[in-house]
């Protein structure tokens, strides 16, 4: 029997990483087996990855750059992502991204998916007061941070796919999570007017970045952006009304009206719905979805995702 090949995954307790790992664990007789990185492997999560079978699990912490070496050890490839929500720091999270850089070059990683995303400064420049500049020299921190950090793998000579991901549908869950109106009524209050959201589940960021895998050296210095649909808000909302049975409404509000919420995070993830729409043809159409199915071919478009996560988006709603 071929041995198989490991893919360390950082984050395989979060939700990027977490797709992964259940991409790898759902194809029994695929070539790869999964290396699962946490800062707790002790933790309920890491527990419950052994539940699945991850037989594998490696403490390391990408704030100390020399616990990442076990890690990598003997790694055919990686899954590489940073969590700017965590600590909401751009420089900590460029701090990281090279950490990781550095130590899948030491080990000599023959493909990294890099999870990344578009500097938002190409097309809303810092000079420009559309939307304020934040943590000094960034329009929307933890998109522009991503960025700046690609050049880390190639610096250190990682070859590695440059992977653009985009909002999960899984924020309905939580931060993006409606809130109920002086009606009763669910509402999506978003700063998008009538522009379109690409969005994704989780799982098919896993999935696509398997798909990536399987391809190699072809996709090797490649940057793919993907989604699973672009979506009007007000089009999510009349989706979920059918889906839940319950009235969801769309309510759209202006950037200013969100980032005066104040909630720790709040500029930063007003920038970015601000991004999102008023950089909305340019961010749609690097997402190719067509190109997206040709690496997943079971790439679920919104409908499908709440089909199948009915019962869970009414729990946490209620």
């Amino acid at each position: 029997m071929t041995e198989k090949k490991i893919i360390t995954v950082i984050g395989a307790t979060g939700r990027q990483g977490g797709g992964l790992v259940r991409a790898v664990l759902a194809d029994r007789e695929g070539e790869f087996t999964v290396r699962a990185v946490t800062r707790h492997p002790e933790g309920e999560a890491a527990q419950e990855l052994k539940r699945l079978g991850v037989d594998d699990i490696v403490q390391a912490d990408m704030d100390d750059p020399a616990s990442l070496a076990p890690a990598f050890e003997h790694a055919y490839g990686a899954f590489l992502v940073t969590n700017f929500w965590e600590h909401l720091s751009a420089e900590r999270e460029k701090a990281q991204a090279q950490a990781l850089a550095r130590a899948a070059s030491h080990a000599g990683v023959q493909h990294a998916v890099w999870s990344t995303l578009e500097d938002t400064r190409e097309c809303i420049p810092l000079d420009d007061d559309r939307m304020p500049t934040l943590q000094e020299h960034y329009k929307v921190p933890h998109f522009d941070a991503k960025a700046e950090a690609d050049h880390y793998f190639t610096e250190e000579a990682v070859p590695t796919t440059f992977l653009r991901a985009t909002f999960y549908w899984e924020n309905l869950f939580g931060a993006f999570a409606p809130q109920r109106g002086p009606d009763g009524a669910f509402q999506l209050a978003y700063p998008m007017g009538e522009s379109r959201l690409a969005g994704i589940a989780v799982d098919d960021i896993g999935k696509t970045a398997l798909s990536v895998l399987r391809r190699g050296a072809d996709l090797i210095a490649a940057t793919i952006s993907i989604a699973g649909e672009h979506l009007k808000v007000a089009d999510m909302a009349e989706a979920l009304s059918l889906s839940l049975d319950e009235p969801v409404r769309y309510r759209p509000l202006s950037p200013d009206e969100w980032r005066a919420q104040g909630f720790p995070g709040a500029d930063e993830s007003g920038n970015m719905f601000q991004f999102y729409a008023e950089c909305e043809h340019r961010f749609t159409a690097a997402r190719d979805l067509v190109a997206v199915r040709d690496l997943n071919p079971a790439l679920q478009d919104f409908a499908t995702w709440l089909a199948g996560h009915r019962g869970r988006l009414l729990t946490a709603w209620t």
